[in-house]
């Protein structure tokens, strides 16, 4: 397997592996209309891979996308825990069907965290389905009690 951190080149990788994700995480089919999404993504990829405000690996075997992965970075305001108030959320995480339970996900994730902790980022969190949970748990991340959220 190869991990290779991506680049404004992997552009159109990385749109579709993101549509691939979200219509697995939301159990949605092929005629559910991820346009405006796909658009959104690339803009979204295309800004923040050029002002560094997003990592995204890609892993190939050989000349086959098999997986992927991304942290986003942010800012909020400081607190006592966290003085800087930069954050990092870790999402699009992928394996393909017949690559998982290989430890890809895993090496992904912990590139991930590296990169974070390498720009001394330590408030790192995402959101698990259910076939991702224990995967994080094993890396160490634990659940969150004390966030809410307005729908």
């Amino acid at each position: 397997m190869d991990y290779r951190k991506a680049t404004i080149e992997d552009l159109d990788v990385l749109v579709t592996t993101r549509i691939e994700v979200l219509r697995a995480a939301n159990k949605l089919g092929s005629e559910a209309d991820m346009s405006e999404v796909e658009q959104q993504s690339r803009d979204y990829y295309t800004k923040a891979l050029t002002d560094d405000t997003h990592t995204a690996y890609l892993v190939f075997d050989e000349d086959k996308i098999i997986g992927a992965g991304g942290v986003s970075y942010y800012r909020i305001m400081p607190t006592y825990h966290n003085p800087s108030g930069e954050k990092a959320y870790v999402m699009n995480m992928y394996t393909a069907p017949g690559y998982r339970r290989q430890g890809i996900a895993y090496k992904t994730l912990d590139l991930l965290v590296q990169d974070a902790k390498n720009r001394g980022i330590t408030a790192i969190s995402l959101e698990a389905t259910d076939t991702g949970r224990p995967l994080y748990e094993k890396y160490g991340f634990v659940k969150m009690n004390d966030e809410m959220e307005l729908r």
